[in-house]
């Protein structure tokens, strides 16, 4: 079999920095690149060493450990143990991630009991993967950039679960409990009260909301002009605030002052004494992940750790 050891040699030291680059995304680390290649071009020295009267060490765990642990400090350099660590370890993750999707795509497409025998002896003797080169050129680009976007889109779930949180309504003799968002692009506020504004979505608790609030959300402007009406104990509870959204000017929606508004934290819940409530038939959501849109302003009210009981 010929060996091109100066291709083997390009393409290590291309995906090796490929990685670095990718680790540095993840981590949100600031990185530059002449030092994601020199970290690069050191991981491709293993190769090099393939070849070399030290041939036997090459393949030795401890020594990979070694080239690895150098190219992460070359890369990022080196603060505190933990963070070294913590880089070190997503390192490895990216990269059992990426060669895994490469792995599992070629045996998904192409599978048999020989070829199967014949990667467990190419790892041992070094370069005998049959694997194609041409297959790891082509497929780990595609593979960089999927395991890429689906850590982003994890991050992202992450980040809004962490902002998810329970929302309890009261007005008059209705209770409504739903999932809100926290949003710090929220920044609506009534005027004169300066009490902040929460919406909230009817479109998927239909079943569970009375015929006063389905007025509220689908006939906003019949209230407005006089041409629908809301039972009388509701009236000194509305407010009419203007608002600003991009393409539109001098729009007006209806608020409610709620009976009660608590928004329940996991472990702690808030009593938002002074805030707003505007219903709409609009889908906040697209997945239905939440059904509200919470200001921030109503997290700073006081917060009452829970209490648990116990039954002996």
């Amino acid at each position: 079999m010929t060996l091109y050891l100066d291709v083997i040699w390009m393409l290590n030291l291309l995906f090796d920095t490929l990685l670095l680059y990718l680790t540095a995304i993840i981590l949100k680390r600031d990185y530059k690149v002449w030092r994601l290649f020199c970290g690069g071009l050191i991981g491709s020295f293993i190769i090099i060493l393939a070849f070399t009267p030290f041939q036997n060490y090459s393949g030795h765990p401890v020594v990979k450990l070694v080239f690895s642990l150098i190219m992460v400090v070359t890369a990022f350099g080196y603060k505190r143990m933990r963070t070294f660590l913590r880089t070190t370890m997503i390192f490895y993750f990216i990269t059992f991630l990426v060669g895994g999707a490469l792995i599992g795509v070629h045996y998904f497409i192409k599978f048999d009991n020989d070829l199967t025998s014949s990667v467990l002896i190419g790892s041992v003797k070094g370069f005998g993967d049959p694997i194609s080169w041409l297959f790891v050129l082509l497929g780990f680009p595609i593979a960089w950039h999927f395991s890429k976007a689906n850590i982003e889109q994890l991050e992202m779930t992450k980040i809004q679960y962490d902002q998810i949180v329970m929302i309890d309504i009261v007005i008059g003799e209705h209770r409504l409990s739903c999932k809100g968002l926290v949003d710090s692009g929220n920044q609506l506020y009534d005027p004169l009260t300066k009490m902040p504004v929460m919406f909230v979505s009817i479109h998927s608790l239909t079943d569970v909301i009375n015929e006063e609030i389905r007025i509220l959300a689908s006939d906003r402007d019949e209230i407005i002009y006089g041409r629908a009406s809301i039972p009388p104990e509701w009236e000194n509870k509305l407010r009419i605030i203007p608002y600003k959204v991009v393409g539109q000017e001098h729009q007006l929606i209806i608020a409610i002052k709620p009976d009660q508004l608590q928004i329940d934290l996991g472990e702690k819940t808030i009593q938002v004494e002074k805030g707003l409530v505007s219903f709409t038939e609009q889908q906040l959501s697209s997945d239905d992940t939440f059904q509200c849109i919470v200001h921030p302003k109503m997290l700073t009210g006081l917060a009452k750790t829970k209490t648990e009981v116990k039954v002996s």
